[in-house]
């Protein structure tokens, strides 16, 4: 994995636009509206065989307008965060004198910065690309997002000057789990009170993620990283606002690790964020423990813990896999319960099936229940077989893929938990045509 590239600038220069065009997907809202993109948003890119994470930002807005503040908060976070900078102007209007404000908060910051001029989808405008060199910076690029012009020479300007980042090498039989969740629900002080617990730690190893922490320790004789990601900090009032904004801290954490432990507040109510850190989890096919934590502060009744789940369950439809354990980091109350929870599930992680008895389930399955009809034809299924695991992964030679309807492929996926303990691991299916 390379760093970290930030797309910035001010409103309506195109700034999504180019970012859909990297990451190859309509991720970004793009409209006309000022400042329309409010938060962050983050993917992943591969360029040349390189993988890197852009971030898309709110426009960058330096006078007193609605949602300025929490925007250029934003913004200014991403850039922070960020190992490189492409600043987008627009080739139409010309340098203006928020471009000059902008180009000055940036290169403040020390980060590598790319002028990417959009908009240059006419011969005629571009002999004005050279009048953004008087920003001060080396590297310009002339760019049309709307028509992909350009866009292969700016990635590889970006591959260039990206650094790639460090990854900290354990050993294979190392279960790496990480803890995520919106700041505040209590992550670090777990991390504490599962070190504090063991007291065997061999040595604290800084993550590669800004503000986490790899802790390596020793319990039971195995070897564990668990690596704790902080919160946002706050700087200030401008950043008061932003300190929700924990994504790209889960996601890098969550890329280095075997487990996500999605760590919740029981005494506070879930809200979208919460999905969101998880559905990282989900995206990148690792295992997945759901944790609720202050359940010593929670007020209880008989029934508070089967509401909580139910609502649970209801709101992490994607996680119906995941276990769900209710623990006190601040008390110590049931953190051996989630330590054998991790144990289970990495196992269940790394299982293997053997190729006899996972046909059997398949043909079994399909004599059972007759796949549909789906885009004109029927899905046959010649042989199943295991190809890996973390997760364990399936491929299924067929006739022709695009007949597979999800919800088959969903049934199939129920037949083999049925038959095999994958509790707390996606399952991964792979559809190949046999020739």
């Amino acid at each position: 994995m390379r760093g970290i590239v930030a797309i910035v600038g001010r409103p309506n220069v195109g700034k999504s636009s180019l970012f859909n065009r990297i990451v190859g997907e309509r991720v970004s809202i793009t409209d006309d509206a000022s400042g329309i993109t409010r938060d962050r948003i983050y993917s992943k890119a591969t360029w040349l065989n390189q993988e890197f994470i852009v971030i898309d930002t709110g426009g960058i807005i330096l006078k007193d307008e609605p949602f300025s503040q929490e925007i250029k908060a934003q913004a200014l976070l991403a850039v922070d965060e960020a190992d490189l900078i492409v600043m987008v102007v627009d080739v139409r209007t010309g340098i203006t004198a928020e471009d000059d404000d902008v180009i000055g908060l940036l290169q403040r910051s020390g980060k590598p910065i790319i002028v990417a001029v959009n908009k240059v989808d006419d011969q005629n405008f571009q002999d004005n690309v050279y009048d953004f060199y008087r920003l001060g910076v080396d590297a310009v690029v002339p760019v049309s997002s709307l028509h992909g012009i350009g866009i292969g020479d700016l990635l590889d300007m970006i591959i260039h000057q990206l650094p790639e980042r460090k990854v900290a090498e354990y050993g294979e039989d190392v279960i790496r789990y990480c803890l995520i969740g919106q700041p505040n629900v209590g992550k670090s002080t777990l991390a504490n009170a599962i070190l504090g617990e063991e007291r065997v730690i061999v040595s604290d190893v800084p993550g590669t993620t800004r503000d986490a922490i790899d802790a390596v320790y020793t319990r039971n004789g195995r070897d564990y990283v668990v690596i704790d990601t902080a919160g946002i900090r706050k700087r200030g009032k401008i950043y008061e606002r932003a300190e929700k904004y924990s994504l790209l801290r889960a996601l890098a954490a969550i890329e280095r690790s075997d487990i996500a432990v999605i760590l919740l507040d029981g005494t506070e109510q879930l809200i979208e964020q919460d999905k969101r850190i998880a559905g990282y989890a989900r995206e990148n096919n690792r295992a997945a423990i759901i944790a609720v934590n202050k359940w010593d502060a929670v007020v209880k009744d008989d029934k508070t813990m089967n509401r909580l789940t139910a609502e649970i369950r209801k709101n992490f439809l994607f996680l119906d896999f995941a276990p769900l354990v209710f623990i006190s980091a601040k008390n110590r109350q049931r953190i051996n319960t989630l330590l054998e929870e991790i144990d289970r599930v990495y196992e269940n992680f790394t299982r293997r099936m053997p190729t006899n008895i996972l046909n059997d389930i398949i043909n079994d399955a399909v004599l059972l229940n007759q796949p549909p009809e789906f885009n004109g034809a029927r899905i046959k299924i010649y042989y199943a077989t295991q190809e890996g695991t973390k997760p364990p992964t399936v491929v299924l030679f067929v006739n022709d893929p695009k007949h597979m309807h999800f919800s088959y492929l969903r049934y199939l996926e129920n037949q083999i938990r049925a038959n095999f303990e994958f509790t707390g691991t996606p399952l991964k299916f792979i559809l190949r045509k046999k020739e």
